[in-house]
């Protein structure tokens, strides 16, 4: 089956990918740092902040595949300072309902646009 491109306004992207991709109901959202998808720069503040960022960005292109993030499978969140991690989930655990969705969270050295963090996911349509 071909790649079906999910493309959401409320989102950036900063090179030759796109936002998501529906492959027979399993959709893969790429990772979002946290851009102002208005003027394209990194948002300004703290972890929390920048994941609300993230989590804004995510939930853009959910709509556009007509989801939300209760269908939401799988989260993968780098982080470039582990000591963000339980201001990370502070933000984080709003976003969903139990039973949270899978997740691995992952120490990395950098960054684009110096983001603190990127997060992705996988959905699936019911």
């Amino acid at each position: 089956m071909a790649r079906k491109a999910i493309v959401s306004p409320k989102a950036a992207s900063m090179g030759p990918y796109s936002h998501g991709i529906d492959s027979e109901g399993l959709i893969f959202l790429s990772g979002q740092i946290p851009i102002d998808y208005v003027t394209g720069n990194i948002v300004e503040g703290d972890i929390k902040v920048q994941t609300q960022q993230c989590f804004n960005n995510l939930s853009g292109v959910l709509e556009a595949a007509g989801l939300t993030f209760s269908d939401v499978q799988k989260v993968n969140v780098y982080l470039t300072d582990m000591n963000n991690f339980s201001a990370m989930n502070e933000v984080y655990k709003n976003q969903f309902s139990e039973p949270y969705p899978a997740r691995t969270t992952i120490g990395v050295a950098s960054l684009p646009l110096g983001a603190k963090l990127e997060i992705e996911m996988t959905a699936r349509k019911s």
